[in-house]
């Protein structure tokens, strides 16, 4: 899949998400880097040949505030393209697997946890199927 248009699946997945949570998306950013770095991988406990997604890095809205160091900086999550590339077969799994992995993600930045995670993965798959 071409950068273009593995950012217009990002895109789209942002736009499958509900509408409160879309409005939830502030002082965030949506990276797509090729491969996570080796450092990266050390810092969340994975050895080089692991296989990371995506990744959120920040601070949870749930324990954000004003006076929270790096309130100010923007929470990101990095997409990470080539290791999506490289468990998927097709476009189309590939593109599902680029959404579910936005969407745990996002709820990482939502604070949520594992039961609403996965309320909110199902909702968000449901939607896709609908479309």
């Amino acid at each position: 899949m071409t950068r273009d248009r593995f950012n217009q699946v990002v895109e789209e997945a942002i736009g499958l998400l509900p509408r409160e949570i879309r409005e939830a998306l502030n002082n965030l950013a949506v990276i797509v880097e090729d491969r996570p770095s080796y450092e990266t991988l050390e810092e969340v406990g994975l050895g080089p040949e692991d296989i990371l997604f995506g990744l959120f890095q920040g601070v949870p809205i749930t324990q954000n505030s004003f006076f929270s160091p790096g309130a100010q900086l923007p929470n990101r999550i990095t997409l990470f393209k080539s290791e999506l590339e490289e468990v998927c077969r097709t476009e189309e799994e590939l593109t599902r697997e680029i959404i579910m992995t936005l969407v745990h993600e996002v709820g990482h930045y939502l604070g949520l946890g594992e039961r609403e995670l996965r309320e909110l993965e199902a909702e968000v798959g449901r939607s896709r199927g609908n479309s």
